[in-house]
């Protein structure tokens, strides 16, 4: 079967036996065209089933009307949350989205940002892989403006918009010392991105500044691409997003942590790796040992105990990325000085940090 053909403004033209001119003129209610021939026109281009070709028409006015998003992993539900708000701000400001997906590879990403340099949108949002940034230089000698979301890229000097994940970990770590804990312990993933390196400064600071003793061992790193759980094999995995990295240090932890001690996550899904280690050796969350989460996931409220945990503001990141993108956009010149904005997140105190027994040995080390 042979596809329809796409209908053109010269079928109208053809059709109505005016000019193309006339017909452009119509369609976009220019003037020098009467009211009878732009209602015929219209009515024409409705029976055909004509559609105007953004494409043509963003070569023609250099303006695509089309952002590009980079985004590592959309399972995340952070990132789900971020891509409606972007989405949604930008559909406010007159706006389409291109989406562009690298599940953290150094060259995904590159080939996007050549995608969407060929594609012509008017500015890119880009959560970087973090490895490199000769392709986003690429991008904005070629005009196109780029702002990064909720990670810091120190060789680009480009506006950053992100959560303050310093100042969340200095939060959910305040709240298990307020708590009686002096026995904490930070579960991370195995990644060299910002936000973890910001959580991980943000524990450590804390402690310090409260007189607080952290041993290297405080912080124990999860590889994000290793997800062993009992039971049957999982399947693929998506990131650092699954309980199974934490379960495998959960078990760890029950045997060398003392009853009242406190364990952070980076994310809700390693706590909920964590509950079911320590549930399994016979420690219960909330009574006998803590735990904190990070990000405040739809299913943290629903555990047995329900999640202390950070609620990170996703909307607030989007919608602020994209005024900030279109403030490049619409502006003269790129060569402003870089801003970097970071959104306040907050601590959610359900029951799962306590309150605990006071701080003791299950048996030393």
């Amino acid at each position: 079967m042979t596809a329809r053909r796409r209908p053109t403004l010269r079928d109208i033209a053809l059709s109505l036996d005016v000019s193309v001119n006339t017909v452009s003129r119509a369609l976009a209610d220019k003037d020098a065209v009467s009211p009878e021939t732009r209602e015929r026109v219209k009515e024409e281009a409705e029976r055909l089933g004509y559609v105007p070709n953004s494409m043509a028409r963003s070569l023609v006015l250099r303006n695509a009307m089309t952002l590009g998003l980079v985004i590592t992993n959309p399972s995340n539900p952070f990132y789900a949350r971020l891509i409606s708000a972007i989405e949604e701000r930008g559909r406010e400001r007159g706006y389409s989205l291109m989406l562009m997906v690298t599940e953290d590879s150094a060259d995904n990403e590159r080939r996007a940002a050549e995608e969407l340099m060929r594609w012509g949108v008017d500015g890119v949002l880009a959560i970087p892989v973090q490895h490199g940034a000769e392709h986003w230089h690429r991008l904005r000698k070629s005009g196109t403006p780029v702002v990064l979301l909720n990670r810091h890229l120190p060789e680009l000097d480009a506006d950053v918009v992100g959560v303050d994940y310093y100042a969340g970990a200095r939060a959910a770590t305040e709240h298990a010392l307020d708590g009686g804990a002096r026995e904490l312990y930070l579960v991370e993933e195995d990644l060299d991105i910002s936000p973890v390196s910001e959580r991980i400064r943000g524990f450590r600071e804390t402690l310090a500044a409260r007189g607080v003793a952290a041993p290297d061992d405080a912080v124990v790193r999860v590889d994000p691409g290793a997800a062993p759980v009992a039971g049957p094999a999982p399947g693929p995995v998506s990131g650092p997003f699954d309980p199974g990295a934490a379960y495998a240090v959960g078990a760890d932890l029950a045997r060398r942590a003392g009853r009242g001690a406190v364990v952070l996550a980076g994310n809700d899904y390693h706590a909920l790796g964590l509950y079911r280690a320590f549930s399994e050796r016979g420690l219960r969350v909330g009574t006998d040992i803590g735990v904190v989460g990070h990000g405040d996931h739809p299913f943290s409220a629903y555990l047995d105990p329900a999640l202390t945990t950070v609620r990170l503001p996703a909307p607030d990141v989007g919608r602020a990325g994209v005024d900030r993108l279109l403030e490049r956009v619409q502006s003269a010149a790129d060569d402003a000085d870089p801003i970097r904005t970071l959104l306040a997140p907050e601590l959610v105190v359900r029951a799962s940090a306590g309150p605990l027994p006071h701080p003791s040995r299950r048996g030393g080390r």
